[in-house]
Order: structure tokens, then C-alpha cells, then sequence
């Protein structure tokens, strides 16, 4: 896919666990690592939104496209 997910990245930069953004969203474990691991073939608005407001962020931070 040409859509990359840089989750990892961001977590490390925050010193935040996959757990801890999963309570702070109100989304369950395994989803959050479909998305970080890349196999998500989704994304909502609202979780996006939801995971740029907890790691400051904005989309562009948490999505890339590579040819």
C-alpha cells in the first residue's frame, strides 16, 4: 500500500504506550495496532481527529504516500 502509517514514530516522540492512546481515544488495542502496523484499510474521520487532538499532531504527521 501506498499510504504509510508513521503511529511508532509519533508514540516514541510523545513517551506514549499504544495502550495509553488506546484509553485516551476510546479504541480498542487491536485496532489501534491494525493501524499502526499498516493493515488498516480505513481510517474515520472522527479516530483520526481523535488521535491528532491526544498526540498534538496533524494528519499529515500521522499519514504518508511513498511510490
Amino acid at each position: 500500500m501506498a499510504i504509510v502509517i508513521t503511529l511508532d514514530a509519533l508514540l516514541q516522540r510523545r513517551g506514549m504506550t499504544l495502550t495509553e492512546l488506546s484509553e485516551r481515544v476510546d479504541l480498542t488495542l487491536a485496532n489501534l495496532s491494525i493501524l499502526k502496523t499498516g493493515k488498516a484499510k480505513a481510517i474515520r474521520f472522527s479516530t483520526l481527529e481523535a488521535i491528532c487532538r491526544e498526540l498534538d499532531c496533524q494528519p499529515g504527521d500521522l499519514l504518508g504516500y511513498q511510490q
